[in-house]
């Protein structure tokens, strides 16, 4: 009940994030039972038909990255004092996270289905004059069973995959002894486990060793004809730093010399600077590789002639399975830059003797390479598909015969790869709440904190949209010979 509670008890806009994976599992689940359609419209044509199915795949990918991204930033799965007491600790929040994808997708496949029976007229006889007869096999009798089969497999893989990146990581894999070590009711191994000196720190009050600085007995400390102890008396750290602060407040001996103290109001420690990471992500290096292979791919098949053709569905372009192979690899490979990129955008801002807002741009876009780098090349790397697909009608002046569900799959991808962004920048927007609070605080302008993030969209703008039109013409190129 308390689970329910806290799904309920959502802001609207999680509300809403939640209904954009209930649309894009909708049309999602559409172009799945339009597929089964065609394959019951043309019996004879299982290849097609096979590949018809293989690229809805890509909406499928779109629409679990969107519910991954709308689960990581849902208030409800987030951990929170208190809640442990009442049974809701990680393992249970990453269910019920996991569950409200699953509820959300189960609503959009219900309503394909609603859509999709209402288009064949099978529910209230046929729409539009019948314009979707051929389309959707409104002549044959619809199997259940396939629809149904079609229709769980993307709640399944969106819940499973939200399960997978959200899952607890201090819990014991399977068949693991568990073990303890430091903290009390942690699982497994922690990072550096405490040594016996820990536990020997807790008897300090009750062995007191000698005072530093105190004079010796006179006699030894331990005869030779006594037996040594078997535990040495053990000094807290708490005892030590109250002797130090003790201590600096002596007189110094002669012959030693202290640097002068601060004036009144100084501090004689400088401030600490905040910790911001500045190393850059480690795959550049491997996005760039896979981009020149995906590239290199590309141009060699499509100069060979004895490649294997195969076209895109909905009236769009044909070429070799290479170039399509090629694609998909170049679109890997900006994937992987991205965060790379991101941060080296950060870092040409602050360059040449930065202002504020420069440095500050140039900061914040360094500590949010990963977060916001990553759906920022899943959107480039679409942008430049829909480019080079675009871009092989233009030498014509003919416009490119798109079809209904090719329009709806690219709707789904475009849609899904941009809300994924805007759900990242937003949940990166709130991550810096406390040091934008922090700034506001000590004075800064707002209009200084509205600038560097109009300097940060521009930058990322000016980076990206020139590299999203050079590796769309350079994809385009063996689709046009």
């Amino acid at each position: 009940m308390l689970s329910l509670r806290l799904t309920r008890a959502a802001r609207p806009t999680v509300q809403l994030r939640r209904l954009l994976v209930a649309a894009a599992a909708a049309g999602t689940g559409f172009l799945l039972l339009s597929a089964l359609g065609y394959a019951l419209a043309h019996p004879n044509h299982s290849t097609a038909a096979l590949l018809r199915l293989s690229w809805c795949s890509v909406p499928a990918a779109s629409t679990v990255y969107l519910a991954v991204a709308v689960a990581r930033t849902d208030p409800g799965a987030r951990p929170r004092p208190g809640l442990s007491a009442f049974g809701l600790g990680p393992a249970r929040l990453m269910a019920i996270a996991a569950l409200n994808t699953a509820l959300a997708c189960t609503l959009g496949s219900v309503l394909a289905l609603l859509v999709f029976l209402h288009l064949r007229g099978d529910l209230t006889g046929l729409p539009f004059d019948g314009a979707a007869k051929d389309l959707l096999a409104a002549d044959r009798s619809l199997p259940v069973p396939a629809a149904l089969t079609l229709l769980a497999v993307l709640p399944v893989l969106a819940a499973t995959t939200v399960a997978l990146a959200l899952r607890p990581r201090d819990l014991p894999h399977a068949g693991a002894r568990t073990r303890i070590h430091g903290r009390f009711g942690a699982y497994g191994r922690t990072a550096k486990p405490e040594t016996f000196g820990t536990y020997g720190r807790f008897g300090a009050r009750f062995f007191r060793g000698p005072t530093p600085g105190a004079r010796p007995p006179l006699g030894p400390a331990h005869p030779a004809d006594s037996p040594q102890p078997l535990l040495e008396p053990a000094v807290s750290r708490a005892a030590g730093a109250a002797q130090a602060g003790a201590d600096s407040t002596r007189p110094a001996p002669a012959g030693e010399s202290h640097p002068p103290a601060p004036a009144d109001g100084a501090d004689s420690t400088p401030a600490p600077l905040p910790d911001l990471p500045t190393a850059p992500p480690t795959g550049l290096p491997w996005g760039i590789a896979v981009l020149a292979a995906g590239l290199a791919v590309e141009s060699y098949a499509g100069v060979t002639e004895t490649a294997p053709r195969t076209a895109l569905p909905g009236g769009l372009a044909g070429g070799p399975v290479g170039v399509l192979a090629g694609w998909a690899l170049t679109a890997l490979g900006l994937i992987l830059a991205a965060p790379g990129l991101t941060h080296l955008c950060g870092r040409l801002l602050q360059s040449v003797r930065p202002g504020a807002r420069r440095l500050l741009a140039g900061r914040v876009l360094m500590a949010e390479a990963t977060r916001i780098g990553r759906p920022l090349g899943v959107v480039c790397a679409v942008a430049s598909a829909a480019f080079a697909t675009t871009a092989l009608y233009g030498d014509d002046g003919s416009a490119p015969a798109f079809g209904p569900l090719t329009a709806l799959g690219g709707l789904v991808v475009a849609g899904c790869t941009v809300a994924t962004l805007l759900t990242a920048a937003t949940e990166a927007r709130r991550s810096r709440a406390d040091t934008t609070a922090a700034l506001l605080r000590l004075g800064a302008p707002a209009a200084v904190l509205r600038s560097a993030a109009a300097l940060r969209t521009g930058a990322l703008l000016a980076l990206f949209g020139p590299l999203t039109l050079l590796i769309a013409e350079l994809a385009a190129l063996p689709l046009a010979r």
